[in-house]
C-alpha cells in the first residue's frame, strides 16, 4: 500500500488514502475494491451461516458473539495479565491490566473500551487486541468491562470510562501506571465511548486525559451517508439495519437530540486533546471518521487519520490472516506513541 508522507500529528494529516471522490465513473454501484485477504475472511464469515445476532435472544446472541472471536484471539502475546475490579458507580467493574513483556518503571496506560455495538463483547474478544496494542507501544493497557445497552443504556458505560479514568489517578501510581499519560482507545462503539469521554471530562470541568485513538468508530446516529448507502446492505458484515438497532439500544430508545457525549460527532470539539483516527474503506461508518477529521482540522485539533483500502468493518480484529489488520494495529501503535510523548 502506497502512503502518504507525514509530519507527526497536524491539522488533517492522512495517510492510506485511496477512495476516489464520487464521479460518473465511481458511481456508488461499481464493485468497490476488496483486498484478497478480506474477501476470504467475508467468506469465511457467510460459510458459518450465522443469525443476525440483532435479531435473537440477547441470552444466545452474546455467547454466540464470543465463540466466533475465539477464532481472532490466536496467537497471544505474552506478557504480565491481572484481572481486577475497578469501583464503579454501581458497582465493581471487571478490568484487565496488560504490563508488555520486560517492562520496567512507571507505564503509560491505553485505556481500551471495546467494541460491540455497546451490546456485545467483552474482555475475551479484544484480548489479542489488546495485547498487541500493548506490544507495539510499549504502555500498559486497561481493559474495561463497562455495563452494555439495552439493559445499561447512555450514559451507564460513558459513567463506567470516567470511573476507570478516577481510578488510574487515585490508583495507578501504586500499580506503577503514569496517572498524566493516558490515552483512551477504542474500536467502534468503543471509539464512541474513547470520544465521548474526552468530551465529557472537558465538559465537566475534569482534567483531561493525553488524547485518544479511535479505530473505525459510529459517533453519530445519522444513516443516511454516502458510505452508508454504498456499504450498509450487509454485504461487508455490518449493516445500517443493525446500526439502527445498536443506536436505539445505546441510547434507550430516544435516539433525537442525543447527548453530545453519546453521540460525539455532534459536539463543540474545540479544546480537545490530539487524536488517532483510522477508517475501514468498506464501512457503512467510514464517513463517521471522514466528518470527524472535517471538524477536528476546523476546531484546530491536532489529529491523524489512516485510511485502509479494500477492508471492513472490524478488520483490526482480523490481524490473525488480514496483513492489513497487522499494519493498522502497528499504525495505531505509532500513533498512540506520538500522543504519549507529546
Amino acid at each position: 500500500m502506497q502512503e502518504e508522507p507525514t509530519a507527526g500529528y497536524g491539522i488533517g494529516s492522512r495517510r492510506n488514502r485511496r477512495i476516489p471522490a464520487m464521479t460518473a465513473a465511481a458511481k456508488p454501484q461499481d464493485a468497490p475494491f476488496v483486498h484478497p485477504e478480506m474477501a476470504k475472511i467475508i467468506a469465511w464469515y457467510a460459510s458459518l451461516g450465522l443469525p443476525d445476532t440483532t435479531k435473537i435472544l440477547l441470552a444466545e446472541a452474546r455467547p454466540l458473539t464470543n465463540r466466533v472471536s475465539t477464532h481472532w484471539n490466536w496467537p497471544k502475546p505474552d506478557m504480565e495479565v491481572v484481572d481486577l475490579y475497578v469501583p464503579g458507580p454501581t458497582r465493581g467493574l471487571k478490568a484487565r491490566l496488560y504490563r508488555p513483556a520486560g517492562a520496567t518503571g512507571k507505564l503509560p496506560v491505553i485505556l481500551f473500551l471495546h467494541g460491540g455495538g455497546w451490546v456485545f463483547c467483552d474482555l475475551d474478544t479484544h484480548d489479542r487486541l489488546m495485547r498487541m496494542l500493548a506490544v507495539e507501544t510499549g504502555a500498559a493497557v486497561l481493559g474495561l468491562d463497562y455495563r452494555l445497552a439495552p439493559e445499561h443504556p447512555f450514559p451507564a458505560a460513558h459513567d463506567d470510562a470516567m470511573a476507570a479514568v478516577a481510578w488510574l489517578r487515585s490508583d495507578g501510581p501504586s500499580r506503577n501506571l503514569d496517572p498524566d499519560n493516558v490515552v483512551a482507545a477504542g474500536d467502534s462503539a468503543g471509539a464512541n465511548l474513547s470520544m465521548g469521554l474526552l468530551v465529557g471530562l472537558r465538559d465537566g470541568g475534569h482534567k483531561q486525559i493525553k488524547g485518544g485513538a479511535l479505530f473505525y468508530g459510529c459517533l453519530a446516529p445519522d444513516h443516511e451517508t454516502d458510505s452508508h448507502k454504498r456499504f450498509g446492505s450487509g454485504t461487508y458484515n455490518l449493516s445500517t439495519e443493525r446500526m439502527r438497532w445498536f443506536w436505539n439500544a445505546w441510547l434507550g430508545g430516544n435516539p433525537v437530540s442525543p447527548d453530545t457525549r453519546a453521540a460525539p460527532l455532534l459536539a463543540d470539539l474545540k479544546g480537545l486533546p490530539r487524536l488517532y483516527l483510522n477508517a475501514a474503506s468498506l464501512d457503512p461508518l467510514l464517513d463517521d471518521t471522514i466528518r470527524l477529521a472535517e471538524k477536528l482540522k476546523a476546531a484546530g485539533v491536532p489529529h491523524k487519520f489512516d485510511l485502509y483500502d479494500g477492508v471492513i468493518h472490524g478488520f483490526m480484529n482480523m490481524s490473525r490472516e488480514l496483513e492489513l489488520g497487522r499494519k493498522a494495529i502497528a499504525d495505531a501503535g505509532r500513533g498512540i506513541k506520538e500522543i504519549f510523548a507529546a
